[in-house]
């Protein structure tokens, strides 16, 4: 079975979970390929597809959203999974008692779910390194915050992400086994 796990990223933190997504498949016995939704043609040579993409403001990247648009016909006839990386951090209840990882999901997933019917989705903590360029309207406020407003540093949960990666391979291999 052929797995694509498409991303968008900005800095490299999506796309490192993009990787280790695949890496985790591959590692269960799947053909996994790591692509940039931008340098994805055509999904149909693949058996399921895992999409993530960095978030801000509760928003999925937009070359993420256009490649589900664009790609949705073929997405919506196989499996997926859908993931987004983005709160900075480690507590997973905010001040007012909520689930940061379900408070933070992109707004977008509502609306995939309705296309895609995808079998998962996830959110992970992400990585923000001050020290970077900083990429569009949001990274440039995030820049003049005082150090204190953000937490900087790397929160990726990769037990996590190696979790979500397991339960995805299990899927797919319950997938194989079914009778057709």
């Amino acid at each position: 079975m052929k797995v694509l796990v498409a991303y968008a990223s900005r800095h490299g933190a999506t796309a490192e979970i993009a990787e280790r997504i695949a890496t985790g498949l591959r590692d269960a016995g799947f053909e996994a390929d790591t692509r940039h939704v931008t340098h994805v043609v055509d999904v149909e040579p693949y058996d399921a597809v895992v999409v993530g993409a960095s978030a801000y403001l509760f928003h999925w990247l937009k070359d993420a959203t256009r490649f589900v648009e664009r790609q949705q016909q073929a997405l919506a006839a196989r499996p997926v999974w859908l993931f987004s990386s983005g709160p900075l951090g480690t507590d997973l209840v905010d001040d007012d008692g909520r689930d940061v990882l379900e408070v933070t999901r992109p707004r977008e997933f509502d609306e995939l779910h309705a296309r895609l019917r995808p079998r998962g989705e996830q959110v992970f903590f992400g990585a923000w390194n001050p020290a970077a360029p900083p990429v569009g309207f949001v990274e440039r406020v995030m820049h003049r915050l005082p150090a204190e407003a953000m937490p900087a540093g790397d929160f990726r949960d990769w037990d996590a992400i190696d979790a979500w990666t397991i339960q995805i391979a299990r899927e797919l291999r319950s997938e194989q086994t079914a009778p057709r």
